[in-house]
Parts: C-alpha cells; structure tokens; sequence
C-alpha cells in the first residue's frame, strides 16, 4: 500500500459520480484519480475529462475499450452460449470484469490503496466489481458510497452538488428519466419507472433507442453471411471485420430489423427479484448463428456436454465470478470445443426474427449427405445394424417392466 492516499473512482462525469468524486475527497480525506472506459455506451466519454479537470482531478484516464471488451469478454461468453434463466444475454454483466479489472491496474500503476464505484447497496454490479478487484488485487480497499452516506435521493444528491460547487449539468440533471439504464456495445438495459409493474406492457417507443418495433421493421427480409473461425465471427459478407466492429455492424442491422428486444423478470443475487428490458440486437444474431455452425461442425456428445455446462457457466458471469478459477478452468474446456466451429452461416432477419438460411463448412462439417440422405445411400449405412442397438438400449427397460410383473 502506497503512502500516498489515492482512489481510482469508476467516473462517467454524471450526478452520482461527480457526487462521488467529491464525497470521496471530504470523508476519505484522498487524492482521487479517475478511469472513465469507452465500451461502446454510445455516449461521448472526452466531456468527462472536462468535468474532472474542473474538479481539480491531477490524474485522469479516459480509455477506449471497446475491441478489448468485445474480442476478450463478449466472443469468449458466446463461445459458450451463454444465457440467463434461459432469457437473458448477459449485456450488463459481462462489461464488468473488464472495468473491475482496469479499476485495479490503475490503482497499482498510480499507488492507489482503493478503488470506487457508484453501483448501489441493492444491485448486482457492486458484487461483480468488487468479487473481480479482490480475485486480482486481493489487498485492495474498496469504498461504496451507496453503502456509506446517506444521499440516497436524487434531491439530496443535487442539494449535495450546488452546496459544493460540483459543475454538473444541472438542467439535465434536474430532469428525472422514468428509466434507470446502463448501455455498451453488447446491449441496453432498462429498469424502472412503470417498469416495476411486472404487468405493465413495455409499449413505450421512447424508451427503446436501438431497434425498431417489428412492427416498424422493413416488409423485405435482410440476408446476411458471417464467417466462423474457432467459434467467432471474423467477417460479415465476405468482409473481415474486428470483434467490435462486427458487433456494431449486427446492433445496426439487427436493430433496423427490429430484433433483439426482450422483457425479463430476473434473480438478482442479492435476492430479489427484478423486472427489465432489453435491447440485444447483435448478440441475438451472434447467438443464433453461432449455435447452427456449431450444429453442422461440432460432435454430439461434446455439444451436449457444453450445453450441460452452460447454465452453470451463465451464472457465474451473472454472479460476478468471471475470475473465478471454475469459470477459467470451464472457458478453457470451451475454447478447445471451439477448434472445428468453423465455416459460415446465412441468416434471414424479418421484423424482430433470425432465422437460419444455410450453413457450410468445406474443412469441419460433419454432416455426411451420403449417410443422412433418405434416398439410396449405396450401403454408407446398414439398417440393419439399428436392430441390435435398441434392443441392446432397451435392455433394461425390458428387465424393470419383467419385475413389475
């Protein structure tokens, strides 16, 4: 632990964490060095400079880390499938081992001895960053403010600000939005306001900022092609493209064709349950794809077993252990199931669906049209074999229906 008293605040140069910034000098009493990351939220991240610099910040880090959140966090994760409760494509959670860990490089490059973030006492982020900066930086102190002080209202926090003299957009930020949302390159994500209403159908088109309603989406369907090499998507039409820039091209597409929307009512960890919407344009392409080359390239039974795994390996992401020694050990069983994912796959996007159009692998398909064809197959497979494999599948089944009687 360096002498100096430095933190490394999580800084996007809003309400909270200019609050933060500030709340973190008076009751610490430290030096505060900020890290602001560019993962593809859509929003300028440089005005954040500006606002630190007028805060008396020395040492500021503005980061754009969008090809390292997709090609090393989001391409692993959908290597694996990954979903939820069986809904939800991991958008929130996977950007935060990545930010847990530049908080903790930071921290070690300035002599920092904690770090900060603005997630709240009810949420799930604040364990995903805080189980990712203990599993690599275990002395580390941590400070959650929304866990400490008691500006635990939007009109505390702006009282909080004019008496401090915090240069905040005050018109923006007096302004309440009816929803809590967190965006990156993967996703969007909405939570409350009319929201909390499990029953209240998400029908306002105002909220929804990358897609189109289905309803909206173009009558004429859009066909694409994306190249697999090992499990991830390399090029779309032909072009070779980089992890990122093959997400931005699917949320575009995807969006204009009015997919990737869902509504979901989850299980924080912490316990309770919460309701949210999301937009997932790209990643519900990516998935889709991915599973029909799995389909033709992978065997049966290494499939089935990582589609066992799956659910297991999702919730570790959720829960925040991506760097856990299990989910390390598990993505490593994953990455070698993806040797032979590889060839490519046309889709057909219409009005909020993916379907698959065709799939090809001239080097690892392991579709044999000579064996799976119903016509003559000129002896690539005797029928006469299926006989003694299900009687000899059946076998204990006769036994158990002989002792029943």
């Amino acid at each position: 632990m360096s002498d100096t008293k430095k933190v490394v605040l999580a800084y996007s140069g809003g309400l909270d964490t200019s609050v933060i910034l500030k709340w973190l000098e008076e009751e610490h009493d430290c030096e505060v060095v900020t890290f602001t990351a560019d993962i593809g939220q859509g929003e300028e991240v440089e005005p954040a400079r500006a606002k630190a610099e007028a805060m008396g910040v020395k040492e500021i880090y503005i980061e754009d880390l969008r090809e390292e959140f997709v090609r090393d966090y989001v391409y692993p994760m959908f290597r694996a499938n990954a979903i939820y409760e069986g809904e939800y494509l991991l958008g929130t959670s996977i950007a935060r081992p990545l930010i847990a860990k530049r908080l903790v490089e930071i921290a070690q490059e300035t002599g920092a001895y904690a770090i900060s973030h603005g997630a709240t006492g009810k949420g799930n982020d604040q364990i995903r960053f805080e189980l990712g900066a203990y599993a690599l930086m275990p002395d580390v102190k941590v400070i959650a403010p929304w866990r400490e002080w008691d500006l635990l209202s939007r009109e505390k926090l702006m009282t909080y600000a004019a008496k401090h003299g915090i240069p905040v957009d005050y018109a923006k930020a007096g302004k309440k939005s009816p929803y809590s949302m967190d965006a990156n390159l993967l996703h969007i994500s909405y939570e409350g306001g009319m929201l909390e209403d499990p029953w209240a159908e998400a029908n306002d088109e105002e909220m929804w900022r990358w897609t189109r309603s289905p309803e909206q989406a173009p009558d004429q369907a859009t066909y694409i092609e994306l190249g697999f090499e090992k499990g991830d998507v390399v090029s779309i039409d032909g072009a070779a493209m980089t992890p990122a820039q093959v997400l931005t091209y699917l949320n575009k597409v995807g969006g204009e064709n009015g997919i990737g929307r869902d509504d979901i009512v989850e299980n924080r960890y912490v316990g309770m349950k919460s309701r949210g919407c999301y937009e997932t344009p790209g990643g519900t392409i990516l998935l889709k794809a991915h599973r029909a080359m799995e389909s033709l390239t992978m065997d049966r039974e290494l499939m089935h077993l990582k589609d066992e795994l799956m659910p297991r390996y999702a919730q570790m992401i959720y829960n925040g252990y991506w760097w856990a020694p299990e989910r390390t050990a598990m993505q490593a069983l994953i990455d070698a199931s993806q040797e032979n994912v590889n060839g490519i796959v046309r889709l057909k996007l219409y009005k909020g669906n993916v379907m698959v159009a065709g799939r090809q692998s001239v080097s690892d398909s392991l579709f044999d049209e000579n064996i799976a064809t119903f016509e003559d197959d000129a002896g690539a497979y005797d029928q006469k074999d299926a006989d003694g494999f299900i009687k000899l599948n059946a076998l204990r089944l006769r036994i158990a229906a002989n002792r029943r009687g």
